[in-house]
């Protein structure tokens, strides 16, 4: 088989994510449901809210699920109830989406950005240890709470970063807006730290058609604390505040979505693996593959690789073959403007390599084996210039 035609002769276009062939799978299923929510007319509150939460509870293997508004909030919502404040230090990588740092801002806390690692693209533990002793040196902020992200899909390091936590009495709360269907150990991802927040963004691995995300956690009472928070911190019969919250609900259409979505989502992921797995064996030597910490394994949300000369015009050539990428991101958070009065002490060289050298790869569970060589093909081709 010609790997750049396959059996057919010609190869569809290749899309960097494909919606429309997941939705022509679901589409009868989601109309109904959508017909099921409009017969009941809760639209806020309703039975598909607590429906995904129970499902996102038995699928991670978490203790409860909170389903909120959006990734941000997923964040935002387990700071607030964590008590965080003025003088509080939480740490997170510099190489990440924007949202973990506003996250901490908006919840009047201080960000203090940790360098990552060369080989996994996350949060360096030792990196961090030596962050928190910068800080406690300086005892202008109290540190109090670590934000590592699952980049890329990939499991943090968590047992090296909570051991380190554990022994600072420092809060650990998961990103994994990325890294839905990880896995380290015997704990999926949602279950290996105490609070995780993911988002259901419609370009996640698992996403809804709008904004959304949730929480989970082990903890009952960060639970129920989280289900006051979302609807403005009141008590159960939601007419008195009894702390401070926002509206960080998530309504029902979204949730019947994710919902329906989940019943398909392990068979998106064993594909998914298939498609990294023919990548891996083809590109490797060629450049630098995300590693993984020992017993860990990714839920390819992206498939990227570091490129270390060239990386935009090996980008632009491929673009030229038909094959799209992206590049997340391009600015560690430390070099942005809204964050600039968090500068780090000694730079952080590695993230700031590393967003000179990432390239995406199309990753989604409706790529064909062809497609998936053509897209090897492609970068071989523009790495050569």
């Amino acid at each position: 088989m010609d790997r750049q035609t396959g059996d057919s002769g010609t190869l569809p276009p290749i899309n960097f994510f494909d919606l429309q062939a997941q939705q022509a799978r679901l589409r009868t299923r989601i109309e109904q449901r959508f017909s099921n929510i409009l017969d009941h007319g809760q639209y806020i509150n309703g039975p598909e809210v607590a429906e995904l939460e129970a499902a996102l509870a038995k699928h991670t293997g978490a203790k409860d699920a909170v389903a909120v508004g959006s990734g941000t909030q997923a964040l935002v919502m387990p700071l607030i109830a964590m008590g965080l404040g003025h003088g509080d230090a939480v740490f997170l990588p510099a190489f990440t989406y924007n949202a973990t740092a506003n996250a901490v801002l908006l919840a009047s806390a201080t960000p203090v950005f940790v360098d990552v690692d060369p080989d996994t693209f996350n949060m360096d533990p030792e990196n961090f240890a030596k962050r928190i002793e910068d800080i406690k040196k300086r005892r202008n902020l109290r540190p109090r709470a670590v934000i590592p992200v699952d980049l890329f899909g990939t499991p943090a390091d968590y047992p090296a970063i909570m051991e380190i936590a554990e022994a600072n009495n420092i809060q650990v709360l998961a990103d994994a807006a990325q890294s839905f269907g990880g896995r380290q150990g015997n704990r999926w991802v949602g279950s290996i730290a105490p609070v995780t927040a993911t988002s259901f963004y419609p370009s996640k691995a698992l996403g809804g058609y709008g904004d959304g995300g949730a929480v989970l956690c082990d903890d009952p009472e960060m639970a129920d604390m989280l289900r006051s928070i979302r609807w403005h911190g009141t008590g159960s019969d939601r007419k008195d505040s009894v702390r401070v919250g926002i509206n960080g609900r998530l309504d029902s259409i979204q949730c019947a979505i994710v919902a329906e979505k989940l019943t398909i989502f392990d068979d998106e992921l064993t594909r998914r693996k298939e498609i990294a797995a023919i990548y891996e064996s083809r590109l490797k030597g060629l450049c630098r593959l995300q590693a993984r910490p020992d017993n860990t394994e990714s839920g390819y949300g992206l498939f990227t690789v570091a490129v270390e000369k060239d990386r935009d015009g090996v980008r632009a050539r491929m673009q030229e073959q038909g094959v799209p990428t992206a590049i997340y991101y391009m600015n560690p958070l430390h070099k942005m403007p809204a964050f600039s009065e968090f500068p780090s002490s000694d730079g952080l060289p590695v993230c700031e390599a590393l967003a000179d050298q990432v390239i995406s790869l199309p990753m989604h569970a409706y790529l064909s084996d062809a497609q998936a060589h053509f897209v090897c093909d492609a970068f071989e081709k523009a790495l050569k210039g």
